[in-house]
């Protein structure tokens, strides 16, 4: 039979070890964490995925007028893919797609809510967020506030698709070193 005194004795090693764990784990935590910091993921706040592709905002109001609408489809899918594919997070495009189609008042607000994010996480004042939303929600209704709303959301993707580019060109251009 153990007594009290035995069961003391035996919880102390294992007081030792927990005492021991954190003092390790915490010895490893800065390495893993300098290991981590050199891993740019979209979980650390990159955007390291492929730039969208810019469009004009201009060509995409014609196309919304001329095809009756259909582009939107097409714009929600193809901007929905894009983003997640830069950014890792985000609807994507099939997802961006039967919203358009089904509730499409809420990609007003997403769209914007996600390009907002995207230049958060790239360091830069965000030009858009779900608040932009508020004008394309009457934009079945009144043309002028759904057009204000894709220049404002078109317009942020195109600068920012152009700001990125234009880093990721930088240091090719760079001449070579000499030795």
């Amino acid at each position: 039979m153990s007594t009290p005194e035995d069961s003391s004795d035996s919880n102390a090693p294992a007081e030792n070890t927990e005492e021991a764990a954190p003092t390790e784990s915490t010895e490893a935590t800065p390495a893993a964490a300098a290991e981590t910091a050199l891993v740019p993921t979209a979980a650390s706040g990159e955007n390291t995925g492929p730039l969208g592709q810019k469009r004009g905002v201009g060509f995409g109001i014609l196309l919304f007028i001329v095809t009756l609408g259909i582009y939107g489809l097409y714009w929600a899918y193809k901007t929905g893919d894009e983003l997640k594919a830069h950014t890792g997070t985000g609807i994507g495009g099939v997802i961006a797609l039967v919203i358009q189609i089904v509730i499409w008042p809420v990609n007003s607000f997403v769209f914007p809510s996600e390009i907002g994010n995207m230049y958060a996480r790239a360091g830069k004042p965000a030009p858009v967020s779900g608040w932009t939303g508020l004008w394309g929600f009457p934009g079945a209704y009144l043309i002028v506030p759904g057009i204000i709303w894709f220049v404002k959301v078109q317009g942020a993707l195109n600068n920012y698709w152009d700001s990125q580019a234009s880093q990721a060109v930088a240091p090719e251009t760079a001449p070579a070193p000499t030795a």
